[in-house]
């Protein structure tokens, strides 16, 4: 499976568009990096040319919707519309003319003649998403329009032929519901020509970390701030947790933590997961990103180490040592803060025109005003830099 196509995650106003070979790619919040998605993948390109119907089965939160999609594109279909129905949202009352639509006066408040769901995907397909939630009564006239390939509006005396791709989407084990009767066997078999198992989030581990960088890149440009990326705890921490909510949990988690962390690494205490899940993880390593310890001795204990630091640079330096100081000290929080020149200057007491004017003489800022990504070797903090006053 080495040979099968891989493409980087899109954020979520190009999901499923083509890319400069024509290609589409994937739909946000699925990718194929783990051998079981790998797999699984190798599976959609054999039956998205097809018409066959689709039953994807998996956990809560897989993003089966975004398989559907997908499939959709690599089909012969790609063209047409794709619709979405969420079955266990509607009514018993709602779903009838939501799936098949209404002519004026068929029932108390029907004005004008509507398209169902079904009509709005001719020529396209239509994903019914938790289709074990569907009533009895609807399951019946659900199996009469794949087998007639025709729908009638509520009121009409007509049936309207149609050309849909059915994909038909479940939480739960279908056949396990047919067996309990609760699901219609031969609806089963109608919808089930291929199933498509998709494995929780826990199972492909390979994709954990592929998915999150893609989440903290997303909501970092969204909330324009600066790169951001996770330290070794927080990986270990992702990679152990077993991920109940699948990928839309990771997703949720990821921007929580952007929202509420500080500086430009993610500490795995910041990710806010289950204490369970920290369960025989290593200590984490000290991290210059910590935030300042609050307890009374462990702020001695600091003071006592900024005062030894203190003594040392007076040992080192007979000059310039205010501009150096100062230049440290900005650049650190400004980083803690993710490169943000309002909250830099909150926290340090100044104004945002003086920092504004530290960081542009410590080439931090382009000459619009933009942040400039730090090195690995880190900004200049150097006496030579010159004094940081910017007054």
């Amino acid at each position: 499976m080495s040979n099968l196509p891989r493409w980087p995650l899109p954020s979520a106003s190009t999901a499923g568009e083509p890319d400069a070979t024509g290609t589409a790619r994937p739909a946000e919040g699925w990718v194929f990096e783990d051998p079981r998605s790998q797999s699984l993948l190798e599976t959609i390109h054999q039956v998205a040319p097809s018409q066959a119907s689709i039953l994807i089965q998996g956990e809560s939160g897989t993003e089966k919707e975004a398989i559907a999609r997908y499939i959709h594109q690599h089909s012969p279909r790609r063209n047409g519309p794709f619709v979405s129905v969420n079955c266990g949202a509607l009514s018993e009352v709602l779903v009838n003319s939501e799936l098949f639509g209404y002519e004026n006066g068929a029932f108390a408040g029907a004005f004008g003649s509507v398209a169902g769901r079904f009509e709005d995907a001719h020529q396209g397909t239509l994903l019914l998403d938790e289709i074990d939630d569907l009533p009895p009564s609807m399951q019946n006239k659900l199996l009469r329009v794949l087998h007639e390939r025709s729908v009638q509006r509520l009121g009409a005396s007509q049936r309207t032929t149609i050309d849909v791709r059915v994909i038909a989407a479940t939480p739960r084990r279908l056949e396990q519901q047919v067996a309990a009767r609760r699901f219609r066997e031969d609806l089963y078999y109608a919808l089930n020509v291929v199933t498509l198992d998709v494995p929780p989030l826990r199972q492909r581990p390979g994709d954990i970390l592929p998915l999150a960088e893609h989440f903290i890149g997303l909501y970092s440009r969204r909330m324009n701030h600066a790169p951001i990326e996770l330290s070794r705890e927080a990986i270990a921490l992702l990679l152990a947790y077993p991920w109940p909510g699948n990928v839309r949990e990771l997703e949720n988690v990821i921007h929580r933590t952007l929202l509420l962390s500080r500086g430009i690494r993610i500490r795995a205490d910041e990710l806010r997961l289950p204490a369970s899940a920290q369960a025989g993880l290593p200590p984490p390593a000290p991290s210059s990103d910590d935030s300042a310890p609050q307890h009374p001795q462990a702020v001695l204990a600091a003071n006592q180490l900024l005062d030894e630091a203190l003594e040392s640079l007076c040992d080192q330096y007979s000059e310039g040592l205010e501009a150096l100081l100062q230049n440290a000290l900005l650049l650190k929080v400004w980083q803690r803060n993710r490169l943000n020149q309002v909250q830099t200057a909150r926290q340090l007491g100044l104004s945002r025109s003086v920092v504004r004017t530290r960081l542009l003489r410590l080439g931090q800022l382009s000459p619009s005003g933009e942040a400039i990504a730090p090195t690995p070797d880190g900004p200049p903090c150097s006496p030579s830099a010159g004094p940081a006053t910017g007054q």
